[in-house]
């Protein structure tokens, strides 16, 4: 089971991981990472160099477990980015610069920005498309335009469901109270076929306890599912 570490709201840290709270921390095989909200959400890729450097080098201790490195950025309006070109413009020139001895995600939340142009944009530059499952962004199948979703040779999916209507009816997540067998069948489906395809080489997958109530029962579902 792959583990991810959230440092989204957490300072970059300097001396070692002991200095950053750890969330949702199970077993480890590899680790995935998310970057702070300085980078992804204050500066918005601008003039943000030596905070993605020391990042990186921090997250390096973990080598060779170092998994994706996501960007999840917030949802973007008018005024930051007035147009998917205008976001392309600042994103495009940071993806150039990555390092191409890691794995890196990018995540977005501008639901009409998602499209085939923006995957051409992450292909070019090797960096992966977060796949998500949330109550504010189409999931793959419910996309108008269809378009190739597989930017580079992993898959990077991550299950969050709907945060606000889920905690109406729980806030403990020691138990599934949302059925969604349905949902993760057509996941299975759909990376199966990605798997057939042999687009892919690796798949990465992360249950959120606000997508059914339970995070490890979710992986479990979608892993007994997958190898039916």
């Amino acid at each position: 089971m792959d583990a991810r570490l959230d440092f989204r709201l957490a300072p970059v840290p300097i001396l070692g991981l002991d200095e950053v709270p750890l969330r949702a921390v199970i077993v480890v095989e590899m680790w995935s990472t998310t970057f702070p909200q300085v980078i992804t959400h204050e500066k918005a890729l601008v003039d943000c160099d030596p905070e993605f450097e020391e990042f990186v080098k921090t997250m390096e201790i973990l080598s060779p477990k170092l998994g994706p490195m996501v960007f999840q950025f917030p949802f973007f309006d008018r005024w930051k980015f007035t147009k998917q070109d205008s976001f392309l413009a600042v994103l495009a020139p940071f993806l150039k610069k990555l390092p191409a001895d890691h794995k890196f995600v990018i995540e977005i939340r501008n639901k009409t920005w998602l499209d085939a142009n923006f995957a051409d944009v992450l292909r070019e530059h090797n960096v992966a498309l977060a796949l998500t499952d949330t109550s504010f962004m189409p999931r793959p199948w419910e996309m108008k335009e269809k378009f190739d979703l597989i930017t580079t040779d992993f898959a990077y999916v991550r299950w969050l469901g709907d945060r606000k209507g889920i905690e109406k009816q729980t806030t403990t997540w020691d138990k599934t109270v949302i059925d969604r067998s349905s949902d993760l069948k057509k996941w299975v489906d759909l990376l199966r076929e990605m798997v057939m395809n042999k687009k892919l080489r690796k798949l990465f997958a992360f249950a959120n306890n606000h997508y059914a109530g339970h995070g490890p029962a979710t992986v479990k579902l979608f892993w007994d599912l997958w190898t039916r």
